[in-house]
């Protein structure tokens, strides 16, 4: 499933990272600290998470993670969208809560990361 098919399916917003909307989504996980979202970090991977500081983004950076989905709707600082643009990363933002956004993708047959 691409990038441009899990935004459709969250009906997620693209706050960043335009040019990965072709792109492949292999598995996906959930996190909210930050050695989990190293933890689950690969190749053509989004992660779900509720952490929206600037931190994420860097942390994101430094492995080979595809992007990170932001839920709830969160009013996500403008520094953490600006170093994501800064470096074409993929952010997307959804009304929906972690839980039914990730089930939605898993029944949609996006794999989890546990499931590689």
């Amino acid at each position: 499933m691409t990038v441009r098919e899990v935004a459709r399916i969250l009906d997620a917003e693209v706050l960043s990272g335009e040019s990965k909307l072709d792109i492949e989504v292999k598995h996906a996980g959930a996190a909210d600290m930050m050695s989990d979202i190293l933890a689950l970090c690969g190749p053509n991977q989004l992660v779900l998470t509720g952490y929206i500081h600037p931190q994420v983004v860097r942390t994101a950076l430094v492995t080979e993670l595809l992007g990170l989905v932001f839920v709830r709707c969160k009013n996500i600082p403008p520094e953490t969208i600006r170093l994501a643009k800064a470096s074409d990363f993929l952010l997307l933002r959804t009304k929906g809560y972690m839980y039914s956004s990730c089930g939605k993708l898993h029944g949609a047959g996006l794999k989890g990361i546990d499931e590689r």
